[in-house]
């Protein structure tokens, strides 16, 4: 259940750190929200693996 909405939350991200480039937002921004997209993958895979 937990791996679902991580992936979910991560497509968030995703989705966050394609507007935030589109718009010319400051680099750290789009780079934080792919940073924490990447750790919610990595979160979402590590819960699949103890299921």
């Amino acid at each position: 259940m937990w791996s679902v909405l991580l992936f979910g939350l991560a497509g968030l991200l995703v989705g966050g750190v394609v507007s935030f480039r589109r718009q010319g937002l400051p680099n750290w921004t789009w780079i934080s929200f792919a940073v924490l997209a990447v750790a919610a993958l990595v979160a979402a895979y590590l819960f699949t693996l103890s299921a």
